[in-house]
Formats: C-alpha cells, structure tokens, sequence
C-alpha cells in the first residue's frame, strides 16, 4: 500500500516522500482512512510505529478540504493537545514539515518559555495549535485563542494526560469547544480511565490497535543485569566504556537522581547530561540537542521524557532504575526501535527492584532474560526494601503543599498561585 492509495493530496505525498517515506505503517493505514472520513477514532499503537502522522496527515487534509479562501483565519481550526513539552514540540514538528507545501499555519504553546511570543503569533491566526493543556489554559485565561469553532480535535497521549493530573484541565478545555466537532484519542496504551473518557466524548469511534496492548516492539532486545544498588553507576559507566557507546538514553525515577547520575558520569568521564522537569526548557532543549548532535553520550532522564522524545536510530536505552508504573517501561525502552529499526534496551535491577521487575514481566506477558556481569555479582546478603508499586505516583509532579491565602478560596481546585508570566492559576503538573 501506498500512501497515494490513501487518497491523501498531492501536497502531503510530496512532503511525505521528501522526508524519505513511501509505505505507510500499519497504524497510518488503518487509521488514516476513517479519519479522512471524519469519523471519531481511538488508534493505539506501540510507540515508534507512525503514530504522530497517522493522525497529522488526515487532519491536514481535511483542513484543506473545508477551508474558504478569504475565511477569518484568527479562530483555531484543529488543537492537538499533549502531555510534555517535548511531545509538543514534536508534533508540532511534523505538523510544519508535512504542511509545508499547504496554506496553512500551526503554533505550539507549552510553559517554561515566555508567553507573550506566543501570544503575538496567535494573534496573527493559527489553523493548527498544538499545545499542552496548563499553557493552553492560560492563553485561555487572557483570551488569546479561540476555540470556539474547533473542527478537530486530538488528544495525544491521553492516558499519560490522565497519569500526571490533567483531567481537571482537559475538562476545562472541552468545555470551551464546540459539540460538533471530530475528535481523535492516539495512545500507545489505554486505560480504563482512558476508554470511560473516550465513551463520553466520542461517537460511533474507529478503533484502532495494531498492536497487542501493552507489547513492546519487536525490533527491541531486552535484557536485565542484577547488581547491587550501590555498585549500579559502577556498571553502567563499565557498560557504556567497555562497549564503546557513543548514545545512551538512561531513566532514572527522580529529578534529583537524574542530576547525580549525570554528574557522576561527567566525573567519569563519560559526558552526560539530565533532562527533567524542573529544567528550563532552554535547559531541556539544548540537553536533548547535544544528544542528538552527539556532543554528550548520555541522557539521562525522568520518565517525563519517556514519550515526546524522537532520536532518530537510538541504539541503547538502559533503565538504570525501573519505573514505579509498568505502563512507563514499555514507554521509556520505545525511544528506542523506531521506525523499524533495531534498538537495545537494558534494565540494572537490585533486589529492591523485583516486584517492580515482576510486574513488568506481567504487563509485557513475557519474563525478560537476565545476565550477571562478572565482577558485578550481586551480594547475596543483602535483604531486600522493596520499592512500591503505584500506579498513579508520578515522581514529576511538584508536592502539593497547602499555601497561605487571603482569601482562602482553594476549594477543591488546591491551592492557588501566581507563575511567572502572572497568571493565577491552581497548581499543577508543570508541562
């Protein structure tokens, strides 16, 4: 099949092809078709399968299909929402690349960065707005956007939404958007949260799954290494030399972890860098850039980065700590064995670590192969202080700590404060 076969324009084939693509995915062939229908749609995918222009090609085409030339372009015609900046800055990625040879516009807004910038852009009209849903509420607030005439709409990542709070934002966004519109859900994973959402909002819906949920990609080679948890640093600084790798992608389960482990890396000699959410996103995007540029070796992460980030051909990805959630697993080694090709993905486990292993091995239904590195054997001695398992911590999210007000008016919201660009709102995941 062909991506001409789809019936898409010429000016997407054309963008499509210069970008080196000629066989849509199973994910783009199946959900493509009932999107240019304008059908409602549920697509889950394993990550790295298409699944960003599985729902970017369709949407732009039937922008095009119902634009009117001279129209007032200062509305906001289709809004793609996603959970992190960096998936934001993706999708609005490839929403420029393949619409450049389309009249239309696209945006992106996330925080961390200045707000009036956006602002001036959104003033000049915006068919296409990609956004995370705290910094889309804020232009909200000041009135800078305009939804009400969406055509369509997009939640990407919804589950991941949902894990880290965003519930109350999104259902302040659907408030605000008309009843008739197309709505699409892309998840790599749908939990029940996710479908019992999708059965208030959808209608008639495609669904979509091309994958058994929950699987990891097959291209991926998956081992784990038992070793002590003091001597974890130890052996991946040992890995990464005596293997020579040149690009590692590590996850750790917190912000502080993360800054330690680059550190002690750095100190080894091994250049490293960490990526979080407590960075400034000029922090985080010139991370993520050296990355890519190979200036440093290893990026090290929190699980904020397991969806959004897209390296082209990643080699290795290494947990050195296992996610509290089993879902983020399958999500942290899918940056790696994308777009078909092969990718390496290893987890250093200490006996605290099992259960979480377990749970893993469940998830996935497959048990993981285990090799001991000799030099690094376990101590047998040590007993075990398990880490919980919860599905909904999110190590990410800033504590929820009661603040003094005058008013005293937090209801049920939380707190309130002011951020930086002086906007009171309640407290939330930062995106």
């Amino acid at each position: 099949m062909s991506f001409e076969s789809l019936g898409l324009r010429a000016e997407l084939i054309r963008a499509v092809s210069e970008k080196g693509y000629s066989e849509p995915t199973k994910i783009q062939q199946q959900a493509i078709p009932p999107v240019l229908e304008g059908r409602d749609l549920m697509g889950g995918a394993q990550t790295g399968t298409g699944k960003t222009a599985g729902f970017t090609l369709p949407l732009l085409h039937r922008l095009m299909s119902s634009r009117k030339e001279g129209s007032d372009r200062r509305y906001i015609r289709a809004l793609i929402l996603t959970p992190t900046r960096e998936l934001a800055a993706q999708v609005a990625d490839s929403v420029e690349t393949y619409g450049q040879y389309l009249p239309l516009t696209s945006s992106v807004v996330f925080g961390g960065v200045k707000i009036n910038p956006q602002i001036q852009k959104l003033r000049k009209g915006v068919d296409v707005l990609v956004a995370t849903p705290g910094r889309l509420l804020d232009h909200v607030n000041q009135k800078t956007v305009d939804l009400s005439r969406l055509e369509i709409l997009v939640l990407d990542e919804a589950d991941r939404m949902l894990d880290m709070g965003f519930i109350r934002d999104i259902r302040r966004v659907l408030a605000l958007l008309p009843k008739q519109k197309q709505t699409l859900f892309f998840s790599a994973t749908f939990s029940t949260d996710i479908k019992k959402l999708a059965n208030e909002l959808l209608h008639t819906p495609a669904l979509i799954e091309v994958a058994q949920q929950n699987s990891t990609a097959e291209r991926i080679s998956q081992i784990v290494h038992p070793v002590d948890k003091t001597r974890k640093r130890e052996l991946l600084s040992y890995l990464i030399g005596s293997n020579n790798w040149q690009q590692v992608l590590v996850f750790n389960r917190t912000k502080h972890g993360a800054d330690r482990l680059a550190k002690q890396l750095s100190s080894d000699g091994i250049s490293a860098a960490a990526i979080h959410g407590n960075k400034s996103q000029g922090a985080r995007t010139r991370a993520l850039a050296d990355f890519k540029m190979g200036k440093v070796r290893v990026l090290v992460a929190t699980d904020i980065a397991a969806r959004g980030l897209d390296i082209d051909q990643l080699p290795h990805v290494v947990n050195f700590e296992l996610p509290n959630v089993a879902e983020d697993y399958v999500h942290r080694i899918g940056r790696t064995g994308r777009a078909g090709n092969e990718g390496e993905a290893m987890s250093l486990v200490c006996i605290d670590e099992i259960k979480l292993l377990k749970d893993i091995e469940r998830l996935i239904k497959r048990e993981i192969s285990s090799e001991i590195i000799p030099g690094y054997e376990p101590d047998a001695s040590i007993k075990a202080s398990p880490v919980k398992n919860n599905s909904r911590v999110d190590f990410n999210r800033p504590k929820q700590g009661r603040v003094k007000s005058k008013n005293k008016q937090h209801g049920k919201s939380g707190p309130a404060f002011q951020n930086k660009d002086g906007i009171n709102r309640t407290r939330r995941k930062v995106a």
